[in-house]
C-alpha cells in the first residue's frame, strides 16, 4: 500500500553501524504488542521511520554474498546468525538458543530457538543452517567468506532444532564465525545461489522484512511484527543511494534524513545545526590505506613499495584531511585491538631515501623534465577511489603532490563505488587503489592476507604472499591461547612493515550525528545502534505516517 508521509523527504545519507563485514545488535528485552502505548512521557511507543542512506546501491541483499558495507546496512536489519556480539562485545546467542563448545574446543552444538519463523512464516530449522554451511562452502558461491566454514570437519544436524560442528584442529574464531547470517533453505532449494531471486527480493528472520527495492534510489525495510524479540518500535527503516558527502550532509541539515557519517570538516561546522541531533565519536575498527595490484611491474617489487612509502607523509593526512579525528597507522590492527603491536614504528617521510631506492629500481628522469622514466617510457599510474567519499579524495590528492616532488607522476580516478568494486576492485582491474576496511572483532586476518585468497571475490585483492604470514595466519587462527596469537601477530606485523603489503595510513574515528527525537539510543562498547530495534520516537515528535501495518 502506498505510505501517507506527513513530510516530504529528499534522496538522503547514510549511518552504517557496522563495526565487522556485517551488523550485529545486542539482546534485547522482549516486547508485547499490546503493552501501554502512551503518545508521550517515556513509555516506548510504535511508528514513524529511520531514514538512512548509503553512498552507492547495494550489491546483494544476499550476506553470503555481499562483501560491500553499502549492502551490510539493510542486510543487518533482515537476518540473524547462530550467534552475535553483544553490547559489550561479548559473544552471544541469536538464533541459536543456548551453545556448547567442548574442552578440546573440536566441536560445538548449538541448540536452535524454536519461536523463530522466516518473513513468509515458514519455521526456522536445522535444515536451513545446513544449506548456509553448504552453499558457505560450495566452491561455485561466490563468497568470500569460504575459509571460516571449509576448514570444519564435519557439520551434522542432531534433530531439527539442534546442529553440532566438528573440526580436525582448533579454530580461534569458531564461535564469531557463526555470526554469519542464516539463509532459508526453502527459499533457495534447486537455484544458483549466485542468480537467485531473492538476492534481491530476500526473506529472513531479522527485525525487519523487505518491502521494495528501487534500484539506485532506495530500499525499503518495514517492521517485523512476527520478530522472536518482539515487533521493533520504528515501522520502517529506509536505506537511500546518496553518492556524495557534501549533499548527505545538506539534506541532514534540511532534516530529511535521520543520521549520516560525517566527515572530519563537518563534525567541526555548523554547531548551532547540531541543536536537532546528537554527536558520536569513538574509535573505529578499521584501517585507511593505500594499495598495489602486486600481479603489476614494478608494484610487485616490495622495494618499489618501500620508495613509495617514504615519499607519503602520512602526518600531511592525518592534518589536513582528517582534522585530528584519527591516528597515525603502522599496520592492520589499531591500537586498541589486543593484537597490535605497540613496538612497531611509524613510517619515515624521506623523499630522498625514495628517490635513491628509485633510481637502484632504474628508474631515471632522462628527459630532464622533472619526471622519472622506467625501461626507456615514462613511468605513471593510476590512484583508483570511490566517489562520494571526500577523505579518500582528499588523501589521493596530497599523495599525488607528494609522489610528484620525487619525480612519479600520479593520477586519480574517482568511480562510483559499486562499480569500483564490481569491476575494478573484483577484475584486479587496477594499479592502486585507496580504500579502507572494516575489521572483525577477532584479529584473525586470513582472508586479507593469505595467499590462497586473491580469487575475484576475495579479500586479497592486492596479491600480497609471504610463506611465513601464511604459516602465521593458519597457526594463530588454530589456536586458542591468547598469548601465543598475540605473539604470531605482532610477528606477522613486523614482518608486514618490512614487506609493505599496502601503504597503511589511518585509523579513523567513527563520527556520527543522529536526530534527538529519537529514544532508547545507547552508546556502548560496541558503538551506536546495537539496540536499535529498542529505539522509538514519541508520538509529538514522529514524522513519518503510514497506511500498512
Amino acid at each position: 500500500m502506498k505510505n501517507k508521509i506527513k513530510k516530504p523527504t529528499c534522496r538522503i545519507c547514510t549511518l552504517l553501524f557496522v563495526l565487522c563485514t556485517f551488523l550485529f545488535f545486542s539482546c534485547s528485552p522482549e516486547k508485547n504488542d499490546n503493552q501501554n502505548v502512551s503518545s508521550g512521557g517515556s513509555v516506548p511507543v510504535y511508528g514513524d521511520a529511520y531514514i538512512t542512506a548509503n553512498l552507492s546501491d547495494s550489491s546483494y541483499l544476499n550476506p553470503i554474498l555481499a562483501s560491500d558495507s553499502a549492502s551490510g546496512a539493510a542486510n543487518g536489519q533482515l537476518f540473524n546468525g547462530l550467534l552475535k556480539y553483544d553490547k559489550d562485545l561479548q559473544v552471544a546467542c541469536d538464533l541459536a538458543e543456548s551453545y556448547d563448545v567442548s574442552k578440546d574446543g573440536l566441536e560445538i552444538t548449538f541448540k536452535l530457538r524454536k519461536d523463530v519463523k522466516w518473513h513468509d512464516g515458514q519455521p526456522f530449522t536445522a535444515r536451513d543452517v545446513k544449506y548456509t554451511y553448504e552453499a558457505l562452502t560450495d566452491p561455485n558461491t561466490r563468497t568470500p567468506y569460504s575459509s571460516n566454514f571449509t576448514i570444519i570437519k564435519k557439520f551434522k544436524i542432531v534433530d531439527d532444532y539442534t546442529v553440532k560442528v566438528y573440526y580436525d584442529a582448533p579454530f580461534a574464531p569458531n564461535l564469531q564465525s557463526w555470526m554469519m547470517p542464516v539463509l532459508p533453505e526453502h527459499i533457495f532449494r534447486g537455484q544458483d545461489i549466485n542468480n537467485a531471486s531473492a538476492n534481491r527480493n530476500p526473506v529472513g528472520t531479522g527485525p525487519y522484512k523487505f518491502k521494495s527495492w528501487q534500484t539506485d534510489q532506495k530500499i525499503t525495510l518495514t517492521s517485523n511484527g512476527g520478530y522472536f524479540k518482539g515487533r521493533p518500535y520504528i515501522n520502517r527503516y529506509i536505506v537511500q543511494v546518496v553518492p556524495d558527502q557534501a549533499v548527505q550532509f545538506l539534506e541532514l541539515r534540511n532534516e530529511s534524513l535521520d543520521s549520516v557519517g560525517l566527515s572530519p570538516d563537518q563534525w567541526n561546522a555548523y554547531e548551532s545545526f547540531f541543536e536537532k541531533y546528537d554527536k558520536y565519536r569513538y574509535p573505529s575498527h578499521a584501517f585507511t590505506y593505500m594499495g598495489f595490484n602486486m600481479s603489476m611491474e614494478p608494484f610487485g617489487d616490495k622495494n618499489f613499495r618501500k620508495a613509495m612509502q617514504y615519499a607519503v607523509n602520512k602526518k600531511d593526512i592525518i592534518d589536513g584531511v582528517l582534522l585530528g579525528t584519527g591516528k597515525e597507522a603502522a599496520g592492520p590492527y589499531p591500537p586498541h585491538v589486543w593484537a597490535h603491536n605497540p613496538n612497531l614504528k611509524m613510517s619515515e617521510y624521506d623523499p630522498q631515501k625514495a628517490a635513491e631506492i628509485l633510481k637502484e629500481l632504474g628508474f631515471e628522469d632522462v628527459n630532464k623534465d622533472g619526471l622519472l622514466e622506467y625501461k626507456g617510457k615514462r613511468f605513471e599510474f593510476t590512484i583508483t577511489t570511490n566517489q562520494g567519499n571526500k577523505q579518500r579524495e582528499l588523501t589521493a590528492q596530497i599523495v599525488q603532490e607528494q609522489l610528484k616532488k620525487i619525480g612519479i607522476k600520479a593520477n586519480i580516478r574517482i568511480i562510483e563505488f559499486s562499480t569500483f568494486v564490481n569491476q575494478y576492485i573484483a577484475k584486479r582491474e587496477f594499479e592502486a587503489i585507496i580504500m579502507g576496511w572494516s575489521l572483525a572483532l577477532d584479529p584473525d586476518q586470513y582472508s586479507l592476507w593469505h595467499s590462497k585468497e586473491t580469487g575475484p571475490r576475495q579479500y586479497n585483492m592486492l596479491g600480497y604472499s609471504n610463506p611465513r604470514v601464511d604459516e602465521i595466519l593458519i597457526e594463530a587462527r588454530s589456536t586458542f591461547d591468547t598469548d601465543k596469537r598475540r605473539k604470531l601477530y605482532y610477528e606477522m606485523q613486523e614482518i608486514m612493515a618490512e614487506d609493505i603489503p599496502c601503504i597503511f595510513l589511518y585509523y579513523p574515528e567513527t563520527l556520527l550525528a543522529l536526530h534527538k527525537r529519537f529514544k532508547g539510543v545507547e552508546l556502548a562498547p560496541i558503538g551506536v545502534g546495537h539496540n536499535f530495534e529498542e529505539w522509538w520516537v514519541p508520538q509529538a515528535l514522529q514524522r513519518y505516517a503510514f497506511s500498512d501495518k
